[in-house]
């Protein structure tokens, strides 16, 4: 994830919680280590940033990690920029890609519109560098959302063209993609939107219960007061309900007969307090590793010592093979 501005539940429920059952399944087969988790702040600066913040953000972001249930004993969790391989290999990688598979990228086109004086090298390589990032460790599996699709397969092509070019080197990665797992979380204030990480749009993992309730209690519903879900034509109230069933485990249909005939009100109000349990064991881990930062810096130091033993041997490779060792 690029540290750019607090995570919200949808990047709990979308990603982080998919990234623990990827913990447990790939320990259980492998042993230890066998996930990499980066916090990839040159990614970050491929789009307007703030200098003063993104340190911090950084920090920020592995606190989340490490809240959320990611194991330093069990996986491996790194600064992206505090490991000069993954800009190594980007530029080698970047020596063999056609720029006509970066302007066909959709995301890149997305990132133009929104920041249109950000027309920059960084930007339209960030495939470039996400392909080096998942090809230095030389991984097989890829947690992705669907519009990061195109970037898995431009990982695979590239992968591909250096096999072809210098010897097996890289192999093939898969995309997985979680539907369940809130890959359909919207904003509280726009439900055909997705939720952002900036403009108040969803609720934070570190929100307060006082700030959960106001912003349940105000996020936009449907004319009709009935509990339905009905995507195409009740977008809030659905979106709603989806959130309710990944933090309750309770299914959808079960839901939509507890509140038939009580309006949205109770219903809210009731969202509002799942979610604030749901939240209090990851905001308590994370109040403890907050106030033990040599932790944390230990745990940094562990996963980049664990990480630059596996990229060092994957450039030397890389760099033997194009004969430049």
């Amino acid at each position: 994830m690029r540290p750019s501005g607090q995570l919200h539940i949808g990047n709990y429920l979308g990603a982080l919680k998919n990234w623990l059952e990827l913990q447990k399944k790939t320990t259980r087969l492998h042993g230890e280590a066998s996930c990499v988790f980066g916090v990839v702040d040159y990614h970050a600066i491929t789009t307007p940033f703030n200098v003063k913040t993104i340190s911090k953000d950084t920090i920020n972001l592995v606190l989340d990690y490490l809240a959320a249930g990611i194991d330093p004993k069990k996986s491996i969790i790194i600064i992206q920029s505090h490991l000069p391989e993954h800009t190594e290999l980007a530029w080698i990688l970047g020596a063999i890609t056609p720029v006509s598979w970066l302007e066909r990228i959709p995301t890149y086109k997305e990132k133009l519109s929104l920041h249109p004086k950000y027309r920059n090298l960084g930007l339209l390589a960030y495939p470039v560098l996400m392909a080096a990032d998942i090809l230095l460790y030389k991984a097989t599996l890829v947690p992705v959302g669907e519009d990061q699709l195109p970037h898995v397969e431009i990982t695979n092509d590239l992968a591909r063209r250096f096999n072809q070019m210098f010897g097996k080197t890289f192999p093939l990665v898969k995309g997985f993609v979680n539907e369940e797992m809130g890959a359909r979380i919207k904003s509280l204030t726009d439900p055909t939107k997705k939720m952002s990480k900036t403009g108040g749009e969803g609720i934070g993992l570190s929100d307060s219960p006082e700030s959960i309730r106001k912003k349940i209690k105000t996020a936009v519903t449907d004319s009709e007061k009935e509990v339905k879900y009905d995507e195409e034509n009740k977008p809030a109230i659905s979106n709603l309900l989806t959130i309710y069933h990944l933090f309750s485990g309770k299914s959808i249909s079960d839901l939509k007969e507890k509140y038939q005939g009580k309006g949205y009100a109770e219903f809210k109000k009731d969202l509002a307090e799942v979610i604030i349990k749901g939240l209090k064991p990851f905001q308590e881990r994370r109040k403890k590793y907050e106030k033990n930062p040599r932790l944390v810096e230990k745990i940094l130091a562990q996963g980049q010592k664990k990480a630059e033993k596996i990229a060092q041997q994957t450039m030397k490779e890389v760099k033997t093979k194009m004969g430049l060792i």
